[in-house]
């Protein structure tokens, strides 16, 4: 008798930790583009974390796409279980070479992001379409040793191009903290992209200044997206300055 009871609690436990393996939500790595940082997140973070999911934001080199790339492959490595990866502006590049050759990855999110496909970058497919005015408002670029340069956006002028929906005090803060990007990052072809095999959600807003509106609805379509959201007038920060809806479409990607 006391050995049957062992057994069936023991299935029972087997089973209770399969249902709870299926149940289990996906771990979400959020990664930053240009001009960003880990903390323009934070709302998206704060509903995505109360909802019960496991969130890493990574904090992206922005120095080029293979070695940024290379560096968000190896965060999804050390993630055990499901990840649904989530890029913004060129994050969305480096999420669609970082993603191959792991099982675990299940979905892609482009939040106003590129999504090259081979043989494409960044700079090429923002100026595919007309309307977008970044080149204008960048400030003098700072020199690399290697001879490269770095790029920002004039904190004079990073309000408006980059984050008009959102309130000034933040914005300034933003311009004060915005991290640079490589220009050789912005011109450096995309491998073969993930989002070919992968199921893709795309979300950004009709009044972005950094990649035109039809920019990121031709590479949305391009990939097939599952369900791609157009946010009236918000800005190339739509994470920041709608973290709600964003934080709804990636919950979408994860069931």
């Amino acid at each position: 008798m006391f050995k049957f009871a062992t057994a069936v609690a023991l299935i029972g436990a087997l089973f209770a930790g399969t249902a709870a393996a299926q149940s289990a939500k996906p771990t979400v790595v959020l990664v930053h583009g240009a001009f960003a940082d880990s903390s323009s997140w934070n709302g998206v973070i704060q509903i995505l974390e109360k909802d019960g999911y496991s969130v890493v934001a990574a904090a992206n080199p922005l120095r080029s796409v293979s070695s940024d790339a290379a560096y968000v492959s190896n965060v999804v490595t050390s993630i055990e279980g499901p990840v649904v990866l989530v890029g913004h502006s060129y994050g969305g590049q480096v999420i669609s070479n970082a993603a191959r050759g792991h099982e675990n990855v299940k979905s892609l999110v482009y939040v106003a992001a590129f999504a090259p496909e081979a043989g494409e970058a960044a700079a090429d497919l923002a100026g595919k379409f007309p309307g977008g005015t970044l080149g204008e408002a960048l400030a003098p670029p700072v020199k690399l040793p290697d001879g490269g340069v770095d790029l920002y956006i004039d904190k004079a002028k990073f309000h408006q191009q980059f984050a008009h929906d959102v309130p000034s005090e933040q914005a300034a803060l933003m311009a004060a903290g915005q991290r640079p990007i490589a220009e050789a990052a912005l011109t450096e072809k995309s491998g073969e992209p993930a989002w070919k095999t992968l199921p893709s959600w795309f979300i950004y807003g009709d009044g972005d200044k950094n990649i035109p509106a039809k920019a990121l609805g031709f590479m949305a379509e391009r990939a097939g997206s599952k369900h791609t959201v157009v946010v009236k007038g918000a800005s190339h920060v739509v994470m920041t300055s709608k973290p709600q809806v964003v934080a709804e479409l990636i919950e979408e990607a994860a069931q």
